[in-house]
């Protein structure tokens, strides 16, 4: 007996489709089927191309019928007539076909990654449609993005929970030391208290940054509602941390338009935005010597925004750490930020308040040339 094509499959697989219809669903879908040529294979494109994820259509042999644009996009190669089985080569993809092949009620639910060009993760649903048709289809839901936050979750706890031992396990060894060898040493039991209150700050600062970023992440956007003169607030911080560039031995140069320059945001969450970069820019950039605060209006960009750029003279950055330098923890050069008491959060927290705040942050660098960081607001 010869075995049915595929277009006499599809035929029987919309026939069955079409006779759950009502009446009243039925006249409109041939109504409107008159008026197109090949309406069984336009209506089962049409019924494909409506779902958002990757939907591939295949026959009892795991030859493929149709896939949608969603497929096409995920999955280049694939053309109709592929084998399944040759393109998916995972062992649960292998497993999911062949009981699908089978005609075995599902549904059967699988997880797939794709590794080239860039990895992405599916969940993978199969099953026969209809009875005897035997036709099967599989619908694949990216979790990538999910993948990612947990991957983050899970980073972020871990680079947390190290970031705290360190002094802890510092402090205890110190503890005991004072407790034993140093405790009739006056001398040596100071030196060790003085290195134990270092790490007991550092873990408070550890901890205000989390409790910041946490806040922060609660409430990502907020509308900025209070007006600000944005060269007074700048002004401002510049003064506050003029002790820690003569510390470090930094001269702060600046270059800010003596007439008024009006945003909205909110006060407190910019101050510790330019307080952060200025001052990450005296420590990271002490080596040239200077750091140079300029501020300009660009009434040409969309809606105009002002740009205030914060830039040191110091080593830079390389090239492959700009991307992921908001991160979370993320150090170009971790015993110097940890030298100059960084806890790793001061630029993800600062990307955060940028957002709330309608504005966001580039960051420009050459390796012996410095790095220049840029706020970009909203005029109001």
């Amino acid at each position: 007996m010869n075995e049915p094509s595929n277009d006499a499959k599809i035929r029987r697989w919309l026939d069955g489709a079409m006779s759950r219809l009502t009446g009243r669903q039925r006249r409109a879908a041939v109504a409107g089927s008159e008026q197109r040529e090949g309406p069984e294979q336009l209506t089962a494109l049409h019924l494909a191309e409506a779902v958002p994820d990757p939907l591939l259509l295949a026959d009892r042999t795991g030859a493929l019928l149709l896939l949608n644009h969603a497929a096409r996009a995920a999955f280049g190669t694939l053309r109709p007539g592929t084998l399944l089985q040759m393109r998916f080569r995972s062992p649960e993809m292998q497993e999911m076909i062949g009981r699908l092949m089978a005609e075995e009620p599902g549904p059967h639910v699988v997880e797939y990654v794709e590794r080239v060009p860039i990895e992405r993760w599916f969940r993978v649903v199969g099953k026969p449609v209809g009875e005897g048709t035997g036709l099967i289809v599989l619908v694949f839901k990216d979790q990538s993005e999910v993948r990612r936050i947990d991957r983050m979750r899970a980073d972020f706890i871990a680079n947390a929970s190290h970031e705290l031992r360190t002094p802890l396990a510092s402090i205890a060894g110190f503890i005991d030391t004072i407790r034993g060898p140093a405790s009739q040493d006056p001398e040596a039991r100071d030196r060790f208290l003085q290195i134990m209150e270092a790490q007991t700050a550092r873990m408070a600062r550890l901890i205000d940054d989390l409790l910041s970023l946490s806040r922060l992440e609660m409430k990502p956007y907020i509308a900025p509602s209070e007006p600000i003169e944005l060269g007074r607030l700048v002004n401002g911080v510049i003064d506050a941390l003029g002790h820690l560039a003569s510390e470090m031995e930094v001269a702060i140069e600046k270059d800010i338009p003596g007439e008024p320059v009006e945003i909205r945001g909110n006060r407190d969450e910019l101050i510790q935005v330019f307080e952060n970069l200025l001052e990450n820019a005296c420590k990271y950039g002490q080596s040239g010597g200077r750091v140079v605060v300029r501020m300009e209006v660009d009434k040409g960009a969309p809606a105009g925004e002002v740009r205030v750029a914060i830039r040191d003279f110091g080593p830079g950055i390389a090239e492959e750490h700009i991307p992921r330098i908001t991160e979370r923890f993320y150090r170009v050069d971790v015993e110097t930020s940890r030298s100059h008491k960084g806890t790793g959060l001061g630029l993800a927290i600062v990307k955060h308040i940028l957002t709330r705040n309608n504005a966001r942050l580039s960051i420009k660098s050459k390796l012996g040339e410095g790095a220049t960081f840029t706020v970009h607001l909203p005029l109001a």
